[in-house]
C-alpha cells in the first residue's frame, strides 16, 4: 500500500528581515556613494527636496483659490523657498493657502540648514548614525577645501570633532533665536491691531523669514507699515545679522562664552569683515539717498540713518525693503549689487560669495603690495590653497551672474540695471527686488530659478560635483612664469 505524500507547504517568507536587508542594502549604498561624490549627493538631495515642494505647491490645496499653480510659478516659489532667498513670482501673501503657507514656512526652516549639512543628516538618517563619512560631508559645508581629495589641516575654523556640536548648534538656534525674535514682535503686530493668533503666526513668520535671510512677508502690505518702526526693524535686522554670521561662528561663539576657548581666524574675519561692510553700505545708502524724496529724503531726518543702516543689513541677504528701489539712485543700486554679491558668513543662512571670500582676497592684495609671501590675518598664517578657492569661487560667482543677466536681458527684454540687479540678488539669494521679478515671462523666471539653485548649492560644491571622480597626479609639470598685469 502506498503511503501518501506529504502535501507540499512553502515555508513562512521573514518579511521583516527581508526588508530590513534591504533598506540595509540601501543605506550602504547610499552611504558609498555619500562617502566618494558627497558634492554630487548634496546636489541630489537638495534638488529632490525642490522638487517635492514643487510637486506640493501645484496641488490645489497649496493654492488659495484651489486651482493647480502653474510649473514655473510653484518651481520658482519652491527655489526660492528652499534656497532661501525670497523673489517671487506671486503674491506670496494672497496666492497661497494656509497649507501653502505653511510649506513656505517649512521649506524655509529646511532651506536654512544647508545644502551639504542637510545631505549629511539624511545620510544620517538613512544609516542610523552620522559616522565619519557624515561628518565629512557637514564639514565641507564649512570648508570647500574638503569637497576636494588631499588632506586637510584639522586646525581649521570647524575641525570633525565639531561637527556634532555643529548639527546640534544649527537645530538649536533655530528654535532658540526664531522664538526669541517672534516673542519680541508679537506684542507690536498687536499693538498694530492684529488679533492674537494672526499676530503669533506673523510673529513666528516674520522671525523665521528674518533669520533665514529669506525675506518672505506673512501679509500683503509686507513691511511697509513698519517703515519708521524702530523696534520692529531692529528685530528684522538683528536676526538677519545673525543667520548671516553662519552657523560655526555661533558655535564658536557660544563656545567662547561657556569655555573662553581660543576664538578662530575664521571667526574674527566674518565678524570683522560683517561689520565693516555693514557700517560703510549704511554710510554710502544714507549720503547717495539722503536727498532723493522718492525713497529715504521723503522720511524725517531722524528716522534716515535708521533706514539706511536697515537697507545696509538687508543687503547681507535679508531681502526685506523699506524704500522702493525702482525710484533708487543708480549710485545706490550698485553698492547694494556690490554689497549683495559678497554676501554673508561661510555656512551661514545668507548667499554671495561670502565675506571671508573678499577678505581672503583683500589681504593677498595687501600681502603682494608689502611685499609679503604670506597671507596673514590676526598673528595667523593663511595657506594658499584658501586663496586659490577664494579666486574660483568669486570668478564662478561672476561668470554666474553675467550669464544670468546676458540671458534675462535677451529672453525676458529688460535693461541692463534691471537684470544685473535681479541677477546678483538671486544669486545671493538676497531677495532684494526692484519689482521686475513679478513681471518676467516663464523664461526669465526659469532663469532666475537656475540662478538661485547655483547661488545657494555654492559655486564650490557645484563645481565639484560636475568634476570627474578624484584622482591623484603622480607627477608635476616644468613650471614657467607669465606676465601678469
Amino acid at each position: 500500500m502506498r503511503t501518501p505524500r506529504a502535501s507540499s507547504i512553502p515555508a513562512p517568507v521573514d518579511t521583516d528581515g527581508l526588508l530590513r536587508r534591504i533598506v540595509s542594502a540601501v543605506g550602504r549604498k547610499i552611504d558609498d556613494f555619500a562617502h566618494h561624490t558627497p558634492s554630487r549627493f548634496a546636489v541630489i538631495i537638495f534638488t529632490s527636496i525642490i522638487l517635492l515642494w514643487t510637486t506640493i505647491y501645484m496641488l490645489p490645496i497649496s493654492s488659495a483659490d484651489g486651482t493647480v499653480t502653474p510649473f514655473h510659478e510653484a518651481l520658482f516659489t519652491a527655489v526660492s523657498t528652499i534656497c532661501v532667498t525670497g523673489l517671487s513670482v506671486v503674491d506670496m501673501a494672497t496666492h497661497w493657502s494656509g497649507f501653502g503657507h505653511f510649506m513656505v514656512f517649512l521649506g524655509m526652516q529646511v532651506g536654512a540648514i544647508g545644502v551639504l549639512t542637510l545631505a549629511s543628516i539624511m545620510g544620517a538618517i538613512v544609516t542610523r548614525r552620522l559616522g565619519l563619512r557624515q561628518k565629512l560631508v557637514a564639514a565641507s559645508d564649512s570648508n570647500a577645501l574638503r569637497t576636494h581629495a588631499g588632506p586637510v589641516s584639522e586646525s581649521q575654523a570647524v575641525k570633525l570633532g565639531d561637527i556634532g556640536g555643529i548639527l546640534a548648534t544649527v537645530a538649536i538656534s533655530l528654535v532658540i533665536i526664531e522664538t526669541c525674535v517672534a516673542l519680541l514682535i508679537i506684542p507690536r503686530l498687536l499693538i498694530a491691531g492684529e488679533p492674537l493668533w494672526d499676530a503669533i503666526l506673523d510673529g513666528f513668520f516674520w522671525a523665521t523669514s528674518a533669520f533665514t535671510n529669506t525675506g518672505f512677508m506673512p501679509t500683503s502690505t509686507g513691511i511697509e507699515p513698519f517703515a519708521t518702526d524702530a523696534w520692529m526693524l531692529t528685530c528684522l535686522a538683528t536676526a538677519v545679522f545673525l543667520g548671516s554670521l553662519g552657523f560655526p561662528v555661533i558655535f564658536a561663539l557660544t563656545r567662547w562664552v561657556k569655555t573662553r576657548q581660543r576664538i578662530s581666524v575664521h571667526v574674527k574675519l566674518t565678524l570683522s569683515t560683517t561689520v565693516l561692510l555693514f557700517v560703510l553700505g549704511a554710510i554710502a545708502i544714507y549720503f547717495l539717498e539722503g536727498d532723493n524724496p522718492a525713497t529715504i529724503g521723503a522720511q524725517e531726518p531722524v528716522f534716515r540713518p535708521m533706514t539706511a543702516g536697515f537697507m545696509s543689513a538687508m543687503t547681507r541677504s535679508g531681502g526685506f525693503s523699506t524704500i522702493d528701489l525702482a525710484n533708487a539712485d543708480p549710485a545706490t543700486m550698485l553698492a547694494m549689487q556690490m554689497l549683495m554679491f559678497v554676501g554673508g558668513g561661510s555656512a551661514s543662512t545668507a548667499g554671495g560669495i561670502k565675506v571671508t571670500t573678499l577678505a581672503i582676497l583683500f589681504l593677498a592684495a595687501f600681502a603682494e603690495a608689502k611685499g609679503v609671501n604670506d597671507i596673514q590675518a590676526f598673528g595667523r598664517r593663511i595657506p594658499n590653497d584658501v586663496l586659490r578657492l577664494a579666486v574660483s569661487v568669486t570668478l564662478w560667482g561672476a561668470t554666474i551672474v553675467a550669464v544670468s543677466s546676458i540671458s534675462l536681458m535677451h529672453f525676458a527684454s529688460v535693461p541692463f540695471d534691471e537684470a544685473l540687479f535681479e541677477a546678483i540678488s538671486a544669486f545671493a539669494t538676497c531677495g532684494l527686488s526692484t519689482g521686475l521679478t513679478g513681471d518676467l515671462p516663464e523664461q526669465g523666471a526659469y532663469i532666475l530659478s537656475i540662478t538661485m539653485w547655483l547661488g545657494r548649492v555654492g559655486t564650490v560644491t557645484m563645481a565639484a560635483a560636475l568634476a570627474s571622480s578624484e584622482h591623484k597626479q603622480l607627477f608635476r609639470l616644468p613650471e614657467e612664469r607669465i606676465i601678469v598685469g
